[in-house]
C-alpha cells in the first residue's frame, strides 16, 4: 500500500501524458527490485509503439499478433510469464530478460496502451508484487483518462 500512495502522490499533479507515463515507468524502476526493463507501448491500429521506458534499448513496434504483448492486447488481460524461454512466441529484446509481466491500461473502454515488465529472474512476478502493479496501472489509467478527456473539451 506504501508504494501505491507515494504513486498517487507523485502523478497528483501531472498535466501531460507523456510526462505520467515518463515519470511512472521511472518510479516502478526505482521501487520494484529485479527489473531490467519497465515501459509502455501505445495502441494504435493493432500495432504496440513504444513509448516511455526504463532500461536497455526496446524493440520499437510490435503487432498485436506477437509476443506477450500482443497477447495481453488481443485479451486486454494481464499475462505474466515465470520463463520466457517456455512461452514459444516471446520477443527477446533483451536478452538478459527471464521472466515478463504485461499489463493492459483500459481507457475511455478502449486500450490504450500496454505497461510491460521485464526482469532478469525465473518467477519474478510473485502474487504480492502483481497486485501492487495492477493497482497502480488502474490508477495510471484514471489519470491517462482524465487527462485525454480534458483535451477534448
Amino acid at each position: 500500500m506504501e508504494k501505491f500512495n507515494t504513486y498517487t502522490a507523485l502523478i497528483k499533479n501531472i498535466k501531460k501524458t507523456y510526462t505520467l507515463l515518463a515519470n511512472t515507468s521511472a518510479y516502478i524502476f526505482e521501487k520494484f527490485d529485479n527489473l531490467n526493463w519497465a515501459g509502455f507501448y501505445k495502441n494504435e491500429n493493432d500495432y504496440l509503439y513504444l513509448d516511455a521506458f526504463q532500461g536497455k534499448i526496446a524493440c520499437t513496434e510490435i503487432p498485436f499478433s506477437k509476443g506477450v504483448c500482443g497477447l495481453a492486447a488481443r485479451k486486454k488481460e494481464v499475462v505474466v510469464i515465470d520463463d520466457v524461454h517456455t512461452f514459444e512466441d516471446h520477443i527477446a529484446c533483451d536478452s538478459a530478460s527471464q521472466s515478463e509481466m504485461v499489463i493492459p491500461l483500459i481507457v475511455n473502454n478502449k486500450l490504450f496502451g500496454l505497461l510491460d515488465l521485464d526482469a532478469p529472474i525465473k518467477v519474478r512476478f510473485d502474487k504480492q508484487t502483481q497486485q501492487e502493479l495492477i493497482e497502480i496501472a488502474n490508477e495510471l489509467s484514471k489519470k491517462i483518462e482524465e487527462l485525454e478527456n480534458k483535451k477534448e473539451v
